[in-house]
């Protein structure tokens, strides 16, 4: 098969496009022929040598990613047959492996895709669906609200902006050039802009009019959020999801006391309970797209071309989900 390896941990030029071996399904274990592999910020980490979430960054050489989506064409020992053939979408958890044209999970990982969700879209819901339903636990947003979402145009700003206009709110998103804020109008937003001009917070303190914002779902930090936060009533509510707009290197997001809540990792997780929290979630956004209740931006990069999607999501380039395509 083909894949992305990784053999020197480094810019995004080190992914290279490579013949390796087909990888073989382990007991309770299916082979994906993948049609989609998620793209995620973290990966752009683990390639630089950072560990992220785990123990330690991964062993050298490495194929990256931990999304992926396609269609079940082989079966470990255990495993019924009927998962054969069938259209699946998982998240290989700490495992990578995603970025190849076959890859390798346990069974018990997968989601049979919904009737009308190609294998993009469901890759893009499997993950990071899956953190946007995560983060609507800590502010359900209903038609009182007033909600800004800085990187609007993003993959989970997306669907954080169909979800609250779906509820009832006034939705102000925010995004980092006029073409990018054009998309997240199309996408719903009662007001659309371009954080990159000077004069932003007074365009959306007009539209306002006096009212405050009570949610800021924020996924960036650095200046963009601290202007949000301050539009914040005094029981705003102030959730952080992230903070890409400070870089990878930057330490901690933009918080207030009082105000700011980081809900990522264990956080979300102890909020979803259950016994499998990771399934619930992905469950739950698998759901909402098959409704058609969100419907997922993606930006689609041959497999080949991993390097470039690696220096589009990190130069703020792209608008959506970044998938790989073999």
């Amino acid at each position: 098969m083909h894949a992305i390896r990784l053999h020197t941990f480094g810019p995004a030029e080190n992914l290279t496009y490579e013949q390796v071996d087909d990888p073989a399904p382990g007991p309770g274990q299916i082979r994906i022929a993948v049609r989609a592999a998620g793209v995620h910020l973290l990966d752009t980490a683990l390639r630089e040598g950072m560990r992220g979430p785990l123990p330690e960054p991964p062993a050298l050489p490495t194929i990256p990613g931990r999304e992926v989506a396609g269609t079940v064409e082989s079966l470990g020992d255990g495993v019924a047959g009927l998962w054969l053939g069938k259209r699946v979408v998982a998240h290989l958890g700490f495992a990578p492996g995603g970025y190849a044209e076959l890859a390798v999970t346990d069974v018990d990982r997968a989601h049979e895709i919904p009737a009308g969700l190609d294998f993009a879209e469901a890759v893009t819901m499997i993950g990071t669906g899956r953190t946007t339903m995560g983060i609507l636990q800590f502010a359900e947003p209903g038609p009182e609200d007033v909600v800004v979402i800085p990187a609007a145009a993003g993959g989970i700003g997306t669907l954080l902006v169909q979800y609250a206009k779906n509820a009832g709110a006034t939705v102000i998103g925010l995004a980092g050039g006029p073409d990018k804020a054009a998309r997240v109008e199309k996408n719903g937003a009662d007001l659309a802009v371009d954080y990159k001009e000077p004069s932003w917070p007074d365009t959306v303190r007009a539209y306002l009019d006096g009212r405050t914002a009570t949610v800021v779902f924020d996924g960036v930090g650095a200046d963009v959020a601290r202007e949000a936060v301050a539009m914040l009533g005094p029981d705003g509510r102030h959730i952080v999801f992230g903070w890409s707009g400070q870089g990878l290197h930057d330490g901690t997001p933009y918080l207030v006391d009082g105000l700011s809540e980081q809900v990522l990792g264990p956080v979300m997780m102890r909020k979803t309970g259950g016994p499998n929290p990771v399934r619930t979630l992905e469950l739950r956004a698998l759901t909402e797209a098959a409704a058609g209740r969100l419907t997922p931006a993606v930006q689609r990069f041959p497999l080949a071309e991993a390097a470039a999607a690696h220096h589009a999501l990190e130069t703020r380039a792209t608008t959506g989900k970044v998938v790989l395509e073999p």
